[in-house]
């Protein structure tokens, strides 16, 4: 990290921030004290069908010049005030990215200053920070290009969940284009679904902290060309969509234990969107951000202010350093300006845990001590979709946490299941959580723990049991003994993906939180795994479902 160079003493410097990953050309000026000075843009609406990267480009090549003249007068300001450049270097379309990285550079050359090509997802979470105060939030990022829950953890900001497929943004215009609602889909989507109340049935399809749109999206297609009215295709989507969102939102917020959650990116532009992650977060008893609308889309501004803040602590840029890249992921950067807040959630003095799945309450039965596990209605989904998941979900954890313990899996027992108030009364096991033994174990003993879990899930795997939410924090570690919890979005099923899925679900939430030792916890995983059923096979099935990612290193 290179020392922290403050301009603030005396006169503030100025950088100008160029946007162009993909429809949007945005030019923003920020100086180092975070005052933005210009921020104007103008985006593509193509005449049929859906964003073109070649289009994009020339769009942008049109664009660039006229906006960045735009942001001097808006700014007061002329080209000779400017001390340093800025660019999305990525994520992006590939043409439209190394558009304006030209521009950008010869911006640079021409007026002799530095240039940073800086992360296009960080700059979301950054301008957020910068506009609405947070500290150190969980951030819920949804565009048309990206879907990612973010937050910081040592040195990094870290993907806790991600769309595997589509973005949510891309859905939604997908779904525009086949029913003909015109581009940009979103504004029309959620137009019409503001028209109806009437929910058809669709996929809802979370695997941990991830989520998949395709399924989603091919549903509802199908549904309007089955002859269902528009308006409750659409209300339908939107709910379904959001909810999925929304719910993987809330695991990363329990799993991370932070007590600010920022809304950021295009999609957040949507009432309703906004609406259910502000109820999620307020019953979650955090703090709910967002930033000014014109500053959730693609802005100008948010490249400059990312550029000031990574120029000022010590990233400094040679020319042949600011090559575009089109699958940079946010976890590859680092943010030397970002620290841990020592804030976190804090519950209620009767409640032991509030996960996104339940409450946790301790009770007793039978002159037994147990927890109380109840399903809680969530007041962000509409009522068909909560019912339906509440019950299915209580209905099918009570039979897998029996069933594992047939498999040599030390699961708690069920003493009670109150199928109305989806609430079950089972066995109080006074172990630790694994998350908090990682946190407070050297390496070697935190090896020799992932081992265990590799054997067990094996053991789960080898019966057909799918755990569907393996993180740290729904395992329990008791006499050396590894306890599994929390099977609520378990399932029965001996397909290979499903395995592949669930192992890199645990890797995810690894990488989430226990960066330091997730490479070497997950490989000591995989080592007792080896006992799985159709082990080399899943291994590879792993290899492939990351590549899928909508960002992967290996397709830098």
């Amino acid at each position: 990290m290179g020392k922290i160079i403050d301009y603030r003493v005396d006169l503030p410097m100025i950088c100008i921030g160029l946007e162009g990953t993909a429809e949007k050309t945005g030019v923003g000026i920020v100086d180092s004290s975070g005052e933005i000075l210009a921020s104007v843009g103008k985006s593509l609406i193509p005449e049929s069908g859906g964003i073109h990267p070649r289009e994009a480009a020339e769009h942008h090549a049109n664009n660039i010049v006229p906006l960045i003249k735009e942001a001097l007068v808006e700014s007061g300001l002329e080209l000779k005030d400017i001390d340093l450049v800025a660019f999305s270097r990525g994520p992006g379309l590939g043409p439209a990215l190394r558009t304006v990285a030209t521009a950008a550079r010869s911006l640079s050359l021409s007026l002799k200053v530095p240039i940073m090509g800086v992360n296009h997802c960080i700059g979301h979470v950054e301008i957020g920070r910068l506009t609405t105060g947070a500290v150190d939030p969980l951030t819920l990022y949804v565009s048309g290009g990206n879907s990612q829950i973010i937050a910081y953890d040592r040195g990094r900001y870290r993907v806790f969940g991600e769309t595997l497929d589509i973005a949510l943004g891309n859905c939604l215009d997908q779904f525009a284009r086949q029913v003909n609602l015109g581009h940009p889909g979103g504004p029309r989507v959620e137009e019409l679904a503001l028209k109806s109340q009437n929910y058809l049935k669709l996929p809802y399809t979370v695997k941990g902290m991830d989520l998949s749109f395709s399924g989603l999206l091919t549903a509802a297609i199908r549904k309007y060309e089955a002859g269902e009215p528009l308006e409750d295709v659409c209300y339908s989507l939107q709910e379904t969509a959001f909810a999925m969102v929304t719910e993987i939102t809330e695991r990363a917020l329990a799993h991370s234990k932070k007590r600010e959650v920022m809304l950021c990116g295009g999609v957040a532009a949507n009432s309703r969107l906004r609406e259910m992650i502000s109820i999620m977060t307020r019953e979650h008893y955090a703090d709910f951000y967002q930033p000014p609308i014109k500053y959730c889309a693609d802005n100008g501004a948010m490249i400059a202010w990312m550029g000031q803040l990574m120029f000022q602590y010590g990233s400094v840029q040679k020319m042949e350093d600011t090559t575009v890249i089109q699958r940079y992921r946010t976890d590859q950067v680092d943010v030397p300006w970002m620290k841990t807040s020592p804030v976190h959630l804090e519950l209620p003095s009767n409640m032991l845990e509030k996960g996104a799945e339940a409450n946790i309450y301790p009770g007793g039965w039978m002159g037994r001590d147990v927890l109380l596990k109840e399903r809680v209605s969530k007041s962000y989904r509409i009522e068909k979709i909560d019912h339906r998941l509440r019950k299915r979900r209580t209905k099918g954890e009570a039979k897998l946490l029996h069933l594992a313990k047939t498999c040599g899996v030390t699961t708690p027992l069920i003493y009670d299941i109150d199928k109305e108030n989806k609430t079950i009364t089972m066995e109080y096991i006074p172990g630790k959580p694994v998350k908090d033994v990682f946190n407070e174990s050297e390496i070697s003993q935190i090896k020799i723990i992932c081992k265990k879990v590799g054997e067990k899930v094996a053991r789960l795997h080898n019966c057909g049991i799918i755990h569907g939410d393996l993180t740290s924090s729904n395992l329990l570690l008791k006499d050396g003994e590894i306890v599994f919890i929390d099977f609520g979005l378990g399932k029965i099923s001996d397909l290979v993906e499903d395995k592949g899925t669930d192992l890199l679900v645990f890797k995810k939430a690894l990488t989430g939180i226990h960066y330091d030792i997730a490479e070497d916890c997950f490989q000591s995983i995989l080592e007792g795994y080896q006992d799985a059923d159709d082990y080399q096979e899943i291994l590879e099935k792993i290899g492939e479902i990351e590549v899928r990612r909508r960002y992967t290193d290996n397709n830098n």
